[in-house]
Protein backbone atom coordinates (compact mmCIF):
# COMPACT_ATOMS: atom_id res chain seq x y z
CA UNK A 1 0.00 0.00 0.00
CA UNK A 2 1.48 3.36 -1.01
CA UNK A 3 0.82 5.17 2.30
CA UNK A 4 2.39 2.44 4.41
CA UNK A 5 5.42 2.24 2.13
CA UNK A 6 6.13 5.95 2.38
CA UNK A 7 5.71 6.10 6.14
CA UNK A 8 7.70 2.97 6.96
CA UNK A 9 10.47 3.88 4.55
CA UNK A 10 10.72 7.26 6.22
CA UNK A 11 10.70 5.84 9.73
CA UNK A 12 13.23 3.15 8.78
CA UNK A 13 14.07 1.47 12.08
CA UNK A 14 10.88 2.52 13.83
CA UNK A 15 8.59 -0.11 15.31
CA UNK A 16 5.72 -0.81 12.87
CA UNK A 17 2.06 -0.46 13.73
CA UNK A 18 0.68 -3.96 14.31
CA UNK A 19 -2.17 -5.11 12.16
CA UNK A 20 -5.48 -5.75 13.86
CA UNK A 21 -5.01 -9.53 13.99
CA UNK A 22 -1.32 -9.61 14.89
CA UNK A 23 -0.43 -11.27 18.18
CA UNK A 24 2.09 -9.14 20.07
CA UNK A 25 5.08 -10.69 21.78
CA UNK A 26 5.10 -9.21 25.26
CA UNK A 27 8.41 -9.11 27.09
CA UNK A 28 8.83 -8.85 30.82
CA UNK A 29 8.32 -5.40 32.36
CA UNK A 30 11.44 -3.27 32.43
CA UNK A 31 10.54 -2.28 35.99
CA UNK A 32 7.77 -3.27 38.42
CA UNK A 33 4.43 -1.78 37.50
CA UNK A 34 3.15 0.81 39.92
CA UNK A 35 -0.27 0.30 41.47
CA UNK A 36 -1.18 3.72 40.13
CA UNK A 37 -1.84 3.80 36.38
CA UNK A 38 0.41 5.47 33.89
CA UNK A 39 -1.19 8.02 31.55
CA UNK A 40 -0.60 8.51 27.83
CA UNK A 41 -2.55 11.53 26.61
CA UNK A 42 -2.43 11.77 22.82
CA UNK A 43 -3.86 14.99 21.40
CA UNK A 44 -3.79 15.86 17.70
CA UNK A 45 -3.78 19.43 16.41
CA UNK A 46 -6.98 20.18 14.42
CA UNK A 47 -8.58 16.73 13.92
CA UNK A 48 -12.35 16.55 13.50
CA UNK A 49 -14.91 14.14 14.88
CA UNK A 50 -15.75 11.18 12.68
CA UNK A 51 -12.44 11.12 10.83
CA UNK A 52 -11.22 7.73 12.06
CA UNK A 53 -11.89 4.17 11.09
CA UNK A 54 -13.55 3.57 14.44
CA UNK A 55 -16.28 6.04 13.39
CA UNK A 56 -16.75 4.39 10.01
CA UNK A 57 -14.57 6.77 7.97
CA UNK A 58 -13.17 5.05 4.88
CA UNK A 59 -10.86 7.76 3.50
CA UNK A 60 -8.67 8.13 6.60
CA UNK A 61 -6.82 5.10 8.01
CA UNK A 62 -6.29 5.18 11.78
CA UNK A 63 -5.38 1.66 12.98
CA UNK A 64 -3.94 2.85 16.30
CA UNK A 65 -6.95 4.98 17.20
CA UNK A 66 -9.20 2.12 16.11
CA UNK A 67 -7.36 -0.26 18.41
CA UNK A 68 -7.76 2.06 21.40
CA UNK A 69 -11.50 2.23 20.66
CA UNK A 70 -11.81 -1.50 20.11
CA UNK A 71 -9.97 -2.37 23.33
CA UNK A 72 -11.45 0.48 25.34
CA UNK A 73 -14.34 2.93 24.92
CA UNK A 74 -15.30 4.98 21.88
CA UNK A 75 -17.09 8.22 22.74
CA UNK A 76 -19.55 9.81 20.31
CA UNK A 77 -20.34 13.08 22.10
CA UNK A 78 -17.02 14.57 23.24
CA UNK A 79 -16.68 18.35 22.97
CA UNK A 80 -14.13 21.02 23.68
CA UNK A 81 -15.64 24.17 25.23
CA UNK A 82 -13.72 26.27 22.69
CA UNK A 83 -12.71 25.23 19.16
CA UNK A 84 -9.26 26.85 19.08
CA UNK A 85 -5.86 25.57 20.21
CA UNK A 86 -4.91 27.67 23.26
CA UNK A 87 -8.27 27.92 25.04
CA UNK A 88 -9.14 24.29 24.28
CA UNK A 89 -5.87 23.05 25.73
CA UNK A 90 -6.29 25.39 28.69
CA UNK A 91 -9.54 23.59 29.48
CA UNK A 92 -7.82 20.21 29.24
CA UNK A 93 -5.01 21.05 31.63
CA UNK A 94 -7.08 22.93 34.23
CA UNK A 95 -10.48 21.24 34.24
CA UNK A 96 -12.12 24.66 33.98
CA UNK A 97 -14.18 26.33 31.26
CA UNK A 98 -12.67 29.18 29.20
CA UNK A 99 -14.80 31.84 30.92
CA UNK A 100 -13.27 30.67 34.24
CA UNK A 101 -9.68 31.13 33.05
CA UNK A 102 -9.37 34.89 32.65
CA UNK A 103 -6.91 35.68 29.82
CA UNK A 104 -6.50 31.97 29.00
CA UNK A 105 -10.03 32.05 27.58
CA UNK A 106 -8.45 33.74 24.56
CA UNK A 107 -6.18 32.25 21.91
CA UNK A 108 -2.49 33.27 22.04
CA UNK A 109 -2.89 34.38 25.63
CA UNK A 110 -0.62 35.23 28.52
CA UNK A 111 -1.58 32.30 30.76
CA UNK A 112 -2.41 33.38 34.34
CA UNK A 113 0.08 31.94 36.85
CA UNK A 114 -2.73 31.12 39.29
CA UNK A 115 -4.00 28.21 37.21
CA UNK A 116 -1.96 25.03 37.70
CA UNK A 117 -2.10 22.24 35.12
CA UNK A 118 -2.85 18.61 35.92
CA UNK A 119 0.63 17.67 34.69
CA UNK A 120 2.20 20.10 37.13
CA UNK A 121 0.01 18.71 39.92
CA UNK A 122 0.82 15.09 39.09
CA UNK A 123 4.52 15.95 38.98
CA UNK A 124 4.25 17.26 42.54
CA UNK A 125 2.48 14.08 43.69
CA UNK A 126 4.77 11.27 42.70
CA UNK A 127 4.35 11.13 38.90
CA UNK A 128 7.08 11.54 36.32
CA UNK A 129 5.51 13.99 33.87
CA UNK A 130 6.78 14.56 30.33
CA UNK A 131 5.69 15.60 26.88
CA UNK A 132 6.66 15.78 23.24
CA UNK A 133 5.46 18.04 20.45
CA UNK A 134 2.85 20.68 21.20
CA UNK A 135 1.70 21.17 24.78
CA UNK A 136 -0.42 24.10 25.86
CA UNK A 137 -0.19 26.91 23.37
CA UNK A 138 0.40 29.00 21.48
CA UNK A 139 0.94 31.64 24.14
CA UNK A 140 3.12 32.66 27.07
CA UNK A 141 3.13 30.70 30.35
CA UNK A 142 5.37 31.84 33.18
CA UNK A 143 5.15 31.36 36.93
CA UNK A 144 4.94 34.19 39.45
CA UNK A 145 8.73 34.49 39.38
CA UNK A 146 8.81 34.84 35.60
CA UNK A 147 10.15 31.34 34.90
CA UNK A 148 8.79 29.38 31.95
CA UNK A 149 6.32 26.70 33.06
CA UNK A 150 6.26 23.11 31.88
CA UNK A 151 2.49 23.04 31.51
CA UNK A 152 2.36 19.63 29.82
CA UNK A 153 5.44 18.13 31.47
CA UNK A 154 9.17 18.05 30.88
CA UNK A 155 9.90 18.26 27.12
CA UNK A 156 11.38 15.28 25.31
CA UNK A 157 11.97 16.58 21.79
CA UNK A 158 15.53 15.62 20.84
CA UNK A 159 14.71 12.95 18.28
CA UNK A 160 13.91 14.32 14.84
CA UNK A 161 14.00 12.88 11.33
CA UNK A 162 16.56 14.33 8.91
CA UNK A 163 13.88 15.27 6.39
CA UNK A 164 10.12 15.73 6.18
CA UNK A 165 7.51 13.42 4.67
CA UNK A 166 5.79 16.57 3.35
CA UNK A 167 6.45 20.29 3.72
CA UNK A 168 3.76 20.46 6.39
CA UNK A 169 4.43 17.38 8.53
CA UNK A 170 6.78 17.98 11.44
CA UNK A 171 10.14 16.14 11.38
CA UNK A 172 9.66 15.33 15.08
CA UNK A 173 10.02 11.67 15.97
CA UNK A 174 7.27 11.71 18.57
CA UNK A 175 7.42 7.99 19.24
CA UNK A 176 11.21 8.05 19.51
CA UNK A 177 10.90 10.83 22.06
CA UNK A 178 8.35 8.76 23.98
CA UNK A 179 10.93 5.95 24.13
CA UNK A 180 13.45 8.42 25.58
CA UNK A 181 10.87 9.44 28.19
CA UNK A 182 10.25 5.81 29.18
CA UNK A 183 13.99 5.24 29.48
CA UNK A 184 14.24 8.28 31.76
CA UNK A 185 11.27 7.35 33.96
CA UNK A 186 12.45 6.28 37.44
CA UNK A 187 11.83 2.60 38.19
CA UNK A 188 8.66 1.95 40.11
CA UNK A 189 7.34 5.49 39.64
CA UNK A 190 4.09 6.11 37.72
CA UNK A 191 4.29 8.47 34.80
CA UNK A 192 2.11 10.76 32.71
CA UNK A 193 3.06 11.60 29.14
CA UNK A 194 1.53 14.20 26.83
CA UNK A 195 1.88 13.34 23.13
CA UNK A 196 1.01 16.55 21.32
CA UNK A 197 1.21 15.95 17.60
CA UNK A 198 1.56 19.03 15.40
CA UNK A 199 -0.57 17.30 12.78
CA UNK A 200 -2.96 17.89 11.05
CA UNK A 201 -2.32 21.60 11.68
CA UNK A 202 -1.67 23.62 8.52
CA UNK A 203 0.12 24.23 6.25
CA UNK A 204 -0.22 21.24 3.98
CA UNK A 205 1.69 20.20 0.91
CA UNK A 206 -1.03 20.51 -1.71
CA UNK A 207 -1.70 17.22 -3.44
CA UNK A 208 0.23 15.11 -0.92
CA UNK A 209 -2.85 13.10 0.02
CA UNK A 210 -3.05 11.84 -3.56
CA UNK A 211 0.64 11.77 -4.50
CA UNK A 212 1.99 10.36 -1.24
CA UNK A 213 -1.05 9.01 0.54
CA UNK A 214 -2.26 6.84 -2.32
CA UNK A 215 -5.79 8.25 -2.19
CA UNK A 216 -8.21 9.42 -4.86
CA UNK A 217 -10.51 12.40 -4.48
CA UNK A 218 -13.40 10.07 -5.20
CA UNK A 219 -12.58 8.17 -1.99
CA UNK A 220 -14.26 10.97 -0.02
CA UNK A 221 -17.88 9.96 0.47
CA UNK A 222 -19.15 13.40 1.49
CA UNK A 223 -17.95 17.00 1.36
CA UNK A 224 -19.48 19.00 4.25
CA UNK A 225 -22.42 21.16 3.21
CA UNK A 226 -20.58 24.36 4.19
CA UNK A 227 -18.05 24.11 1.31
CA UNK A 228 -18.40 23.77 -2.45
CA UNK A 229 -17.66 20.27 -3.71
CA UNK A 230 -14.63 20.90 -5.94
CA UNK A 231 -11.45 19.00 -6.73
CA UNK A 232 -9.46 21.65 -4.83
CA UNK A 233 -11.55 21.13 -1.71
CA UNK A 234 -11.35 17.34 -1.99
CA UNK A 235 -7.57 17.50 -2.42
CA UNK A 236 -7.37 19.76 0.63
CA UNK A 237 -9.33 17.19 2.62
CA UNK A 238 -7.01 14.38 1.52
CA UNK A 239 -3.94 16.42 2.44
CA UNK A 240 -5.49 16.82 5.89
CA UNK A 241 -6.17 13.07 6.01
CA UNK A 242 -2.52 12.28 5.23
CA UNK A 243 -1.44 14.32 8.26
CA UNK A 244 -4.00 12.63 10.53
CA UNK A 245 -2.48 9.30 9.52
CA UNK A 246 0.98 10.54 10.53
CA UNK A 247 -0.33 11.35 14.01
CA UNK A 248 -1.89 7.89 14.23
CA UNK A 249 1.28 6.17 13.03
CA UNK A 250 3.29 7.54 15.96
CA UNK A 251 0.51 6.56 18.35
CA UNK A 252 0.75 3.01 17.03
CA UNK A 253 4.49 2.94 17.66
CA UNK A 254 3.89 4.15 21.22
CA UNK A 255 1.35 1.40 21.86
CA UNK A 256 3.77 -1.18 20.49
CA UNK A 257 6.52 0.11 22.77
CA UNK A 258 4.26 -0.07 25.81
CA UNK A 259 3.45 -3.67 24.94
CA UNK A 260 7.10 -4.49 24.44
CA UNK A 261 7.92 -3.14 27.89
CA UNK A 262 4.91 -4.80 29.53
CA UNK A 263 3.37 -1.47 30.47
CA UNK A 264 0.20 -1.34 28.40
CA UNK A 265 -1.96 -3.23 30.90
CA UNK A 266 -1.91 -0.42 33.46
CA UNK A 267 -1.62 2.60 31.18
CA UNK A 268 -4.62 4.82 30.45
CA UNK A 269 -4.44 5.80 26.78
CA UNK A 270 -6.53 8.79 25.71
CA UNK A 271 -6.73 9.77 22.03
CA UNK A 272 -8.37 13.03 20.96
CA UNK A 273 -7.83 16.43 19.33
CA UNK A 274 -7.89 20.03 20.50
CA UNK A 275 -10.41 21.33 17.92
CA UNK A 276 -11.87 20.61 14.53
CA UNK A 277 -10.09 20.58 11.17
CA UNK A 278 -8.49 23.86 9.97
CA UNK A 279 -11.15 24.68 7.40
CA UNK A 280 -13.80 27.44 7.09
CA UNK A 281 -16.84 27.08 9.37
CA UNK A 282 -14.88 24.63 11.56
CA UNK A 283 -11.70 25.54 13.46
CA UNK A 284 -12.15 28.74 15.43
CA UNK A 285 -15.93 28.82 15.04
CA UNK A 286 -18.49 27.40 17.48
CA UNK A 287 -20.41 25.01 15.28
CA UNK A 288 -20.75 21.27 15.65
CA UNK A 289 -17.68 20.45 13.57
CA UNK A 290 -15.66 23.04 15.48
CA UNK A 291 -16.06 21.58 18.96
CA UNK A 292 -17.27 17.99 18.45
CA UNK A 293 -14.14 15.83 18.58
CA UNK A 294 -12.90 12.25 18.38
CA UNK A 295 -12.27 10.49 21.68
CA UNK A 296 -11.25 6.95 22.55
CA UNK A 297 -9.92 5.75 25.91
CA UNK A 298 -8.26 2.43 26.69
CA UNK A 299 -7.25 1.15 30.14
CA UNK A 300 -7.01 -2.60 30.24
CA UNK A 301 -6.83 -2.79 34.01
CA UNK A 302 -9.48 -0.17 34.74
CA UNK A 303 -12.21 -0.24 32.07
CA UNK A 304 -15.07 -2.68 32.43
CA UNK A 305 -16.30 -4.42 29.29
CA UNK A 306 -14.03 -2.92 26.61
CA UNK A 307 -15.37 -2.38 23.12
CA UNK A 308 -18.27 -0.21 24.24
CA UNK A 309 -19.57 2.86 22.42
CA UNK A 310 -20.72 5.56 24.85
CA UNK A 311 -23.05 8.43 23.93
CA UNK A 312 -22.77 10.46 27.15
CA UNK A 313 -21.80 14.10 26.66
CA UNK A 314 -18.17 14.60 27.65
CA UNK A 315 -16.39 17.94 27.96
CA UNK A 316 -12.65 18.50 27.82
CA UNK A 317 -12.83 19.86 31.35
CA UNK A 318 -13.50 16.25 32.43
CA UNK A 319 -9.97 15.02 31.70
CA UNK A 320 -8.13 16.74 34.57
CA UNK A 321 -10.41 15.44 37.36
CA UNK A 322 -10.23 11.96 35.81
CA UNK A 323 -6.43 11.98 35.93
CA UNK A 324 -6.34 13.27 39.49
CA UNK A 325 -8.78 10.61 40.65
CA UNK A 326 -6.96 7.65 39.11
CA UNK A 327 -3.67 9.03 40.46
CA UNK A 328 -5.24 9.24 43.95
CA UNK A 329 -4.57 12.97 44.19
CA UNK A 330 -7.35 14.84 45.98
CA UNK A 331 -8.38 18.00 44.17
CA UNK A 332 -8.08 19.90 47.43
CA UNK A 333 -4.45 18.80 47.73
CA UNK A 334 -3.53 19.27 44.08
CA UNK A 335 -2.92 23.01 44.26
CA UNK A 336 -5.15 23.46 41.23
CA UNK A 337 -7.92 26.03 41.05
CA UNK A 338 -11.38 24.60 41.73
CA UNK A 339 -12.24 22.14 38.97
CA UNK A 340 -15.57 22.37 37.15
CA UNK A 341 -15.28 19.13 35.18
CA UNK A 342 -16.41 15.70 36.33
CA UNK A 343 -14.34 12.52 36.37
CA UNK A 344 -15.06 9.88 33.75
CA UNK A 345 -14.34 6.93 36.05
CA UNK A 346 -18.04 6.09 36.53
CA UNK A 347 -18.20 5.42 32.82
CA UNK A 348 -15.02 3.32 33.03
CA UNK A 349 -16.54 1.16 35.78
CA UNK A 350 -19.92 0.71 34.10
CA UNK A 351 -20.66 -2.12 31.69
CA UNK A 352 -23.23 -0.10 29.76
CA UNK A 353 -23.09 1.23 26.23
CA UNK A 354 -25.09 4.17 24.85
CA UNK A 355 -26.14 6.63 27.53
CA UNK A 356 -24.52 5.64 30.82
CA UNK A 357 -24.77 8.57 33.27
CA UNK A 358 -28.16 10.33 32.89
CA UNK A 359 -26.78 13.64 34.18
CA UNK A 360 -24.32 13.80 31.30
CA UNK A 361 -26.93 15.23 28.94
CA UNK A 362 -25.27 18.44 27.71
CA UNK A 363 -22.06 20.44 27.26
CA UNK A 364 -21.34 24.18 27.17
CA UNK A 365 -19.40 25.94 24.41
CA UNK A 366 -17.81 29.33 23.85
CA UNK A 367 -15.60 31.61 21.82
CA UNK A 368 -13.76 34.83 22.59
CA UNK A 369 -10.74 36.28 20.75
CA UNK A 370 -8.97 33.82 18.51
CA UNK A 371 -6.62 35.29 15.92
CA UNK A 372 -6.19 39.04 15.61
CA UNK A 373 -7.33 40.98 12.57
CA UNK A 374 -10.43 42.86 13.71
CA UNK A 375 -10.28 46.52 14.77
CA UNK A 376 -8.92 46.99 18.30
CA UNK A 377 -7.92 43.30 18.48
CA UNK A 378 -11.55 42.43 19.16
CA UNK A 379 -12.82 38.89 19.35
CA UNK A 380 -16.15 37.34 18.40
CA UNK A 381 -17.85 36.35 21.66
CA UNK A 382 -20.21 33.36 21.65
CA UNK A 383 -21.74 31.10 24.29
CA UNK A 384 -23.57 27.89 23.47
CA UNK A 385 -25.04 24.64 24.68
CA UNK A 386 -25.45 21.22 23.07
CA UNK A 387 -28.25 19.11 24.51
CA UNK A 388 -30.27 16.21 23.11
CA UNK A 389 -28.92 16.75 19.62
CA UNK A 390 -29.67 20.49 19.50
CA UNK A 391 -27.04 23.23 19.37
CA UNK A 392 -28.00 26.70 20.59
CA UNK A 393 -25.57 29.63 20.14
CA UNK A 394 -25.82 33.19 21.44
CA UNK A 395 -23.68 35.72 19.56
CA UNK A 396 -22.97 38.78 21.70
CA UNK A 397 -21.44 41.19 19.15
CA UNK A 398 -23.29 40.70 15.88
CA UNK A 399 -21.83 43.81 14.25
CA UNK A 400 -18.45 42.07 14.12
CA UNK A 401 -17.42 39.54 11.49
CA UNK A 402 -17.46 35.95 12.77
CA UNK A 403 -14.57 34.90 10.51
CA UNK A 404 -12.69 38.17 10.77
CA UNK A 405 -12.84 41.18 8.45
CA UNK A 406 -12.04 41.39 4.72
CA UNK A 407 -9.46 44.17 5.11
CA UNK A 408 -7.06 41.77 6.88
CA UNK A 409 -8.08 38.60 5.07
CA UNK A 410 -10.57 37.05 7.50
CA UNK A 411 -7.80 36.05 9.91
CA UNK A 412 -10.10 33.95 12.11
CA UNK A 413 -10.05 31.30 9.38
CA UNK A 414 -6.81 29.57 8.36
CA UNK A 415 -5.71 30.26 4.79
CA UNK A 416 -6.24 27.24 2.57
CA UNK A 417 -7.50 26.08 -0.84
CA UNK A 418 -10.90 25.49 0.77
CA UNK A 419 -10.98 29.01 2.18
CA UNK A 420 -10.21 30.36 -1.29
CA UNK A 421 -12.96 28.19 -2.79
CA UNK A 422 -15.44 29.57 -0.25
CA UNK A 423 -14.38 33.21 -0.67
CA UNK A 424 -14.89 33.22 -4.44
CA UNK A 425 -18.56 32.30 -3.95
CA UNK A 426 -19.25 35.78 -2.53
CA UNK A 427 -19.85 37.02 -6.08
CA UNK A 428 -21.80 33.96 -7.23
CA UNK A 429 -25.50 34.26 -6.32
CA UNK A 430 -26.24 30.54 -6.60
CA UNK A 431 -23.26 29.63 -4.40
CA UNK A 432 -23.12 32.62 -2.07
CA UNK A 433 -24.55 30.58 0.81
CA UNK A 434 -21.08 29.05 1.23
CA UNK A 435 -19.59 32.49 1.77
CA UNK A 436 -22.36 33.57 4.13
CA UNK A 437 -21.96 30.45 6.29
CA UNK A 438 -18.36 31.30 7.18
CA UNK A 439 -17.92 35.03 6.61
CA UNK A 440 -21.38 36.62 6.62
CA UNK A 441 -22.88 38.56 9.52
CA UNK A 442 -24.71 36.40 12.05
CA UNK A 443 -27.92 36.98 14.06
CA UNK A 444 -27.83 37.01 17.83
CA UNK A 445 -29.50 33.60 18.12
CA UNK A 446 -28.73 30.38 16.25
CA UNK A 447 -30.29 26.95 16.68
CA UNK A 448 -29.38 23.77 14.83
CA UNK A 449 -30.72 20.24 14.76
CA UNK A 450 -27.48 18.26 14.69
CA UNK A 451 -29.15 15.00 13.72
CA UNK A 452 -30.53 16.50 10.51
CA UNK A 453 -27.98 19.28 9.98
CA UNK A 454 -24.56 18.29 11.41
CA UNK A 455 -22.81 21.00 9.36
CA UNK A 456 -25.00 23.73 10.87
CA UNK A 457 -26.33 25.35 7.71
CA UNK A 458 -30.02 25.74 8.62
CA UNK A 459 -30.65 28.15 11.49
CA UNK A 460 -33.96 27.21 13.16
CA UNK A 461 -33.99 30.02 15.71
CA UNK A 462 -36.77 31.93 13.94
CA UNK A 463 -39.18 28.98 13.93
CA UNK A 464 -38.21 26.67 16.83
CA UNK A 465 -38.15 27.75 20.48
CA UNK A 466 -34.77 27.89 22.16
CA UNK A 467 -36.00 29.44 25.41
CA UNK A 468 -35.26 26.42 27.60
CA UNK A 469 -31.78 25.98 26.20
CA UNK A 470 -30.99 29.66 26.62
CA UNK A 471 -32.31 29.63 30.18
CA UNK A 472 -30.15 26.65 31.15
CA UNK A 473 -27.10 28.05 29.39
CA UNK A 474 -27.28 31.46 31.03
CA UNK A 475 -28.07 29.99 34.46
CA UNK A 476 -24.98 27.77 34.38
CA UNK A 477 -22.79 30.57 33.07
CA UNK A 478 -23.93 32.83 35.92
CA UNK A 479 -23.25 30.07 38.43
CA UNK A 480 -19.74 29.76 37.00
CA UNK A 481 -19.28 33.55 37.15
CA UNK A 482 -18.82 34.12 33.44
CA UNK A 483 -17.94 37.81 32.97
CA UNK A 484 -20.23 37.94 29.93
CA UNK A 485 -23.23 37.34 32.18
CA UNK A 486 -22.43 40.39 34.31
CA UNK A 487 -21.68 42.96 31.63
CA UNK A 488 -17.90 42.56 31.88
CA UNK A 489 -17.19 40.71 28.66
CA UNK A 490 -15.09 43.61 27.38
CA UNK A 491 -12.16 42.29 29.45
CA UNK A 492 -11.52 39.60 26.83
CA UNK A 493 -10.83 42.26 24.22
CA UNK A 494 -8.60 44.10 26.67
CA UNK A 495 -6.36 41.19 27.63
CA UNK A 496 -3.11 41.65 25.66
CA UNK A 497 -2.50 39.34 22.73
CA UNK A 498 0.36 37.05 23.78
CA UNK A 499 2.38 37.60 20.63
CA UNK A 500 3.34 41.24 21.17
CA UNK A 501 4.63 41.74 17.61
CA UNK A 502 1.11 41.21 16.28
CA UNK A 503 -0.89 43.44 18.63
CA UNK A 504 -3.01 46.11 16.95
CA UNK A 505 -2.82 44.04 13.77
CA UNK A 506 -5.75 45.72 12.02
CA UNK A 507 -4.64 49.31 12.65
CA UNK A 508 -1.04 48.59 11.65
CA UNK A 509 -2.12 46.76 8.50
CA UNK A 510 -4.38 49.66 7.53
CA UNK A 511 -1.34 51.94 7.85
CA UNK A 512 0.47 49.78 5.31
CA UNK A 513 2.69 47.82 7.69
CA UNK A 514 3.51 44.28 6.58
CA UNK A 515 3.07 41.81 9.44
CA UNK A 516 4.10 38.21 8.92
CA UNK A 517 1.71 35.42 9.87
CA UNK A 518 2.85 32.91 12.48
CA UNK A 519 2.82 29.12 12.22
CA UNK A 520 0.62 28.63 15.26
CA UNK A 521 -2.34 30.70 14.15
Amino acid sequence: MKTLFIFTSFLALASPVMAENDTPVVSAPAFPASSKPNILFAIADDWSYGHAGAYGCKWIKTPAMDRVAREGILFTEAYTPNGKCSPSRACVITGRNPWQLKAAGNHWSVFPAEFKSFQEALGEHGYFAGMTGKGWGPGIAKDAAGKNREMAGKPFDDKRFPSRITKGISPADYAGNFNDFLDAAPKGQPWSFWYGGHEPHRGYEYGSGVAKGGRKTSDIDRVPACWPDTEEVRNDMLDYAFEVENFDLHLGRMLAELEKRGLLENTIVIVTSDNGMPFPHVKGYAYNNSDHLPLAIMWKRGITKPGRVVDDYVSFIDFAPTFLEVADVAQSASGMAEITGRSLTKIFKSDKSGRVIPERDHVLLSKERNDVGRPNDEGYPIRGIVKDGMLYLHNFETSRGPGGVPETGYKDTDDSPTKTAVLVTEKQPDLRHFFEASFGQLPAEQLFDLNKDPDCMNNLAATVSFADLQKQLFAELKQQEDPRMFGNGHIYDEYPYGFAEKRNFYERTMRGEKIQATKEE
